[in-house]
């Protein structure tokens, strides 16, 4: 990987490797919403509508996230940064709404995807790889002050929680074990556990990105404000 300019990027920036990865997520999740619209649209299935929202919002999210990439470094990028962190915030929060939908429709039509055993272990195994990755990533660059980084990491949070959330209700249905009432309860809490959870990461996104612009102003009217040095030397040797 090292012989070529990206893959050189790859194993040493890890900022860019966080990047590159969000942008390889957007590729599928785009391709995933038009999937689900296409569905939605020929088979009139609310279901499928609400998913290709979420999917889309999903996308969006991604998309902001890549393109600060291209941005200029400096105050500027940093300025562009903590709005794209607002901006992503305010999506987690509207995505959380979609995500009640998506929960009170399955939980209302009984929409639960039944898959054979063996198929089953594998997604969970993709799942728990993607929850342990996640938790890789925050632990390794926790200390990391970059607003896009972090708007990356909450997107990863927000994706796995949901994932989990899929994988509960696909799991329940495919293995027996437990009646339908426990079937329900069950995935109303986790629906309701997931839903409040990306609303909070949400919230909290905006207010970090509205701290994090205002500290960031105070710095440039400061650098702005602050009188040039316009003094010549003396000549003296």
């Amino acid at each position: 990987m090292e012989r070529t300019a990206t893959g050189k990027r790859l194993t040493e920036d890890a900022r860019y490797r966080i990047v590159f990865f969000a942008a390889v997520r957007l590729s599928f999740n785009l391709s995933y919403a038009l999937y689900n619209g296409f569905l939605g649209l020929f088979q009139h299935s609310l279901w499928f509508t609400t998913m290709c929202a979420y999917y889309i919002i999903l996308s969006v999210m991604d998309f902001s996230a890549v393109l600060c990439e291209g941005k200029a470094r400096g105050d500027e990028s940093v300025v562009s940064e903590y709005f794209v962190m607002r901006l992503t915030g305010a999506l987690l929060a509207l995505m959380s709404f979609v995500l009640t939908g998506v929960v009170y429709i399955s939980l209302s039509r009984n929409v639960a995807v039944r898959y054979h055993e063996i198929l089953m272990i594998t997604i969970a195994a993709y799942t728990f790889t993607k929850i342990a990755m996640a938790v890789r990533r925050g632990v390794k660059h926790r200390k990391d002050p970059s607003p896009r980084t972090a708007v990356i990491r909450g997107i990863g949070y927000a994706d796995v929680a949901v994932s989990v959330l899929t994988l509960q209700r696909s799991m329940l249905v495919s293995f027996e074990g437990m009646d339908d009432a426990g079937i329900h309860l069950m995935n109303a809490l986790t629906g309701a556990a997931v839903c409040f959870f990306v609303l909070t990461l949400g919230i909290l996104m905006i207010r970090k990105g509205k701290k994090g612009k205002e500290k960031n102003n105070g710095k440039i009217q400061n650098s702005e404000s602050k009188p040039k040095d316009r003094r010549k030397g003396s000549g003296r040797v």
